[in-house]
């Protein structure tokens, strides 16, 4: 999707067999009919709260329900919000921005049957704005401004900030959030949601074959009226690129809500003619690599800072896009967002030059300055062809240029994300920064040391600083500002981690899947309650 000033217009889409959403109206939606979709990683558990993945959302999202979402019929918006659990239209705010009052509906039922009422939201809402200690919350600091979460009653929920903010719907809005019993939160413990589930979604879990599916029904009580038009659903887990390409290619699944590489688009177009539908868009969505703090020498700066001079974003930006679902050379905001730095401006940080002989000059330099001779550099991988092995194995190339001795660690999702949060046995790690919602003044907070993303176990007190004074900035002109010396200072000065290339969405689908349109991320639009079958 193209940027049109500071929203995002409906997204492309080219191929055979197409019809522009709006343009064309489709035929009335037709009930029936099982969606086979691949998926192209595992699922390391199946807490919303908890995870960052797409391995976890594209299976799990369809069984949980959130308390407003973007807009299904409108999901490029980063503006257009609507009530899920909630019933009406999404509160303003009121008393300068500083209270949210939401009525929530009668009619929602948990899977096993329990009613939902404003507790369970209220119950799920502290789990992930204030979560007990030891209790991981991958995007707590979204909500550094709620002060206070009420249930005011039964169907009545109230949300106190702290100062008012624009952050706020937007965050609400993330499909991560998913809704739980209160009664299994007490009952159970805040991580019984790890291995187990009950929501309110569209579709009732059935069973997880691990390695192998996971499979939903249509849950007959569901609060949204004729909704979901599908029996059923079938997540086919496909890590292999190649595998997810000839599923569709031989029908055997019908769409990958991820994204493709160019070059399997165009295999698929030319095979398959107006059997295929291609929806393309703007990612937000950038592969980043973390330093660990902790491992020496990384906690130094210099160290830092020699890796990201050591990278070609521009040279790499026109080779790995023939090849990769990555493209555009940018900072720590959505490319062309009216936030986000322009050409001028990111050429003036360090790695962003596009003489590469100074740059990996100064990357030397910077590494005799600190003491180190040949760096050694062990880093972590994920195990998942698009994009991580790819530009992964591009990253060692540059080090290996710049003189470093880097050695490449791939591991399967559960024990790469083990490594990244858990053991922390890594010198440097491939990482993401993949948010749904735009929303840049919140997704720039996985930089800040208190982040529950940031997993380079360091931070930078002049950045938090900055973005104390940024949250609290009404004033766009001064927003923008604000996010360039933070910018600055978390890729630049004092790296907490490294921008590589930001992601390009391509959604090759079998013509018959309707109802589904694409976003500027593969978070959204996953509830899949608004997907019909025209076969």
């Amino acid at each position: 999707m193209k940027y049109l000033t500071a929203k995002l217009a409906i997204g492309a889409v080219v191929g055979a067999g197409v019809a522009l959403s709006g343009v064309v109206a489709e035929a009335a939606p037709k009930k029936g009919g099982t969606l086979n979709y691949v998926v192209g990683s595992k699922i390391p558990s199946y807490d919303g709260h908890k995870e960052t993945t797409f391995g976890m959302i594209h299976p799990i999202r369809p069984f949980y329900s959130t308390l407003i979402r973007v807009n299904p019929d409108n999901p490029s918006s980063p503006t257009d919000f609507v009530c899920d659990v909630c019933e009406g239209d999404v509160p303003k705010g009121e008393e300068g921005g500083t209270k949210f009052t939401f009525k929530i509906r009668k009619d929602v039922k948990f899977h096993d049957g329990t009613p939902m009422t404003a507790h369970d939201v209220k119950a799920t809402m502290d789990k992930i704005v204030f979560p007990p200690e030891g209790i991981p919350s991958a995007r707590k600091a979204f909500f550094r401004a709620v002060g206070s979460i009420t249930a005011d009653n039964d169907y009545q929920l109230t949300f106190k900030l702290k100062f008012p903010t624009g952050t706020f719907i937007p965050a609400l809005a993330l499909p991560f959030n998913f809704i739980y019993s209160k009664k299994d939160l007490d009952t159970h413990g805040y991580t019984w949601h790890t291995k187990n589930i009950n929501g309110t979604g569209a579709f009732k879990f059935v069973q997880h074959q691990k390695g192998s599916f996971v499979e939903g029904v249509r849950y007959d009580d569901y609060h949204h009226a004729g909704k979901p038009y599908l029996d059923g659903i079938k997540a086919i887990s496909a890590p292999k690129l190649a595998v997810r390409v000839n599923a569709i290619r031989g029908d055997r699944a019908s769409i990958e809500f991820r994204g493709f590489p160019p070059k399997h688009r165009d295999d698929l177009v030319k095979a398959l003619g107006d059997k295929i539908t291609v929806q393309e868009s703007d990612w937000n969505c950038v592969l980043q690599a973390t330093p660990n703090f902790k491992r020496k020498p990384y906690g130094d700066a210099r160290v830092r800072q020699a890796l990201t001079y050591s990278i070609d974003r521009w040279g790499g930006s026109k080779y790995l896009s023939r090849i990769a679902i990555v493209k555009t050379v940018g900072g720590i905001v959505f490319p062309n967002h009216p936030f986000a730095a322009t050409e001028k401006e990111l050429l003036q940080l360090a790695g962003y030059g596009k003489d590469m002989a100074a740059n990996r000059a100064k990357a030397k330099a910077l590494l005799k300055e600190a003491g180190i001779g040949k760096l050694k550099i062990d880093f972590n991988n994920r195990g998942v062809d698009q994009p991580y092995k790819v530009v992964g194995t591009w990253l060692i190339d540059q080090w290996r240029q710049a003189g470093m001795d880097a050695k490449q660690r791939v591991q399967p999702s559960p024990p790469f994300y083990a490594t990244l949060r858990k053991k922390k046995d890594f010198d440097v790690s491939i990482d993401f920064n993949c948010q749904s919602v735009i929303n840049p003044i919140a997704d720039i907070t996985k930089f800040l040391t208190s982040a529950g993303n940031n997993y380079s176990q360091g931070g930078d007190e002049k950045a938090d600083a900055l973005y104390a004074q940024l949250e609290k900035e009404a004033d766009a002109g001064k927003q923008r500002a604000l996010i360039r010396e933070y910018e600055k200072r978390v890729i630049s000065d004092n790296p907490v981690s490294l921008v590589t290339l930001w992601w390009y969405k391509i959604n090759p689908h079998r013509s018959y899947v309707k109802g589904w349109k694409i976003a500027p991320s593969h978070y959204l639009n996953q509830h899949l309650d608004n997907i019909w079958l025209e076969k």
